[in-house]
């Protein structure tokens, strides 16, 4: 049976392509009541894990047809990764992202220490103090998309941020964020009532049988039309291969959810968008070859799911993904992620634009 394919108009909204520090990911998008469009990143860095990440935004006025130059937002002494954006209504905006100490991560990993090339400006400001002071989730808030407010904590954070509510509270359904190993934090649930002032944990969500809290991360979450919470979760049990999606629901606004369940789908982190049609739309990376964008939908409220529809499959490397999406007015689907453009070059912010196939 072959793999569907979704017809989708494709366009750059940021590459550049080998410069130094011309490294962009983990994008998200969000369209403002005059039908701006607002990108998030974590750019203008050297490569996928080092300490020079930055929270920047690009905005669009043309449907994504042209995008501004990046907008530098945060820059915490830390390295700034992931970003999360949500419309308030009008132009108001909020974002999220977290601040992390990667040097562990160095460690663990490929050995890549820029403190020994000399690179180290970074480095000699990061004392523990600096670490526990700025290793953290946060969010920011702004009331025009221009200005934005102080810096406050959050106590989960994941990918894409907070959903709104229909009853106007925010839902941001994430990992627990503990310090110093965020990796243990459960996937919880925190509720604010002030658009993001003040946040508070209402529920958190059993692992799946077999799994602990280091296994799950990275979700995401929809309220659906019955009122019902569905969330996607990322699965990391490595021993089994990584980047499967697991499901929870919650039918009290969040305070007790079902046990997490694994969906046999490949593919990771989620997002979920409920279209106007009806339609639960998840688009996710897609990280064996062919490298890509894919979708799924489901018409049942998550009971099944068509999935592994092809948004695109031309990534030169398996570094990609993080899909973000908004609906657009005439009833598209605007969808954000990143990928590299050629072999070698750094990974650039791109998004499509298609029509629900469901």
């Amino acid at each position: 049976m072959s793999t569907p394919r979704i017809q989708a108009e494709h366009g750059i909204i940021c590459d550049m392509g080998t410069e130094p520090f011309g490294y962009f990911g983990w994008p998200s998008v969000a369209q403002t009541d005059d039908g701006t469009l607002v990108v998030g990143a974590s750019g203008l860095r050297e490569k996928h894990v080092d300490p020079w990440g930055k929270t920047v935004l690009f905005t669009s006025r043309d449907t994504g047809k042209t995008w501004s130059s990046p907008r530098v937002l945060n820059d915490t002494p830390l390295d700034d990764r992931d970003v999360g954006l949500l419309s308030l209504g009008g132009k108001r905006l909020l974002v999220t992202w977290f601040s992390l100490d990667i040097r562990q991560l160095y460690e663990e990993n490929d050995g890549y220490r820029p403190w020994d090339k000399g690179w180290d400006p970074a480095f000699t400001h990061w004392t523990p103090e600096t670490s526990r002071k700025w290793n953290r989730s946060w969010v920011r808030l702004s009331e025009d998309g221009e200005s934005w407010g102080d810096f406050i904590c959050a106590p989960v954070n994941a990918p894409h941020g907070p959903i709104r509510l229909a009853n106007g509270d925010l839902l941001y359904l994430g990992k627990a964020w503990t310090i110093p190993d965020q990796r243990s934090g459960a996937i919880a649930a925190a509720r604010s009532t002030d658009d993001g002032r003040s946040w508070s944990l209402i529920g958190t969500v059993p692992c799946a049988p077999g799994m602990a809290n280091v296994n799950v991360c990275e979700p995401h979450v929809a309220e659906l039309p019955s009122g019902k919470l569905l969330g996607l979760i990322r699965s990391e049990r490595l021993q089994e291969g990584s980047f499967h999606l697991l499901q929870t629901e919650s039918v009290d606004g969040g305070e007790t959810w079902t046990q997490a369940r694994p969906l046999d789908i490949y593919g990771s982190p989620p997002h979920l968008l409920q279209h106007s049609n009806g339609t639960l739309v998840c688009t996710h990376g897609f990280r064996r070859e062919p490298f890509g964008i894919r979708a799924m939908f489901s018409r049942d409220e998550g009971r099944s799911w068509e999935h592994d529809y092809v948004l695109r499959d031309d990534g030169p490397s398996l570094d990609l993904g993080y899909p973000c999406s908004v609906e657009l007015p005439d009833g598209r689907i605007f969808t954000v992620y990143y990928q590299q453009t050629a072999p070698g070059n750094n990974c650039a912010l791109l998004w499509s634009a298609w029509h629900c196939p469901i």
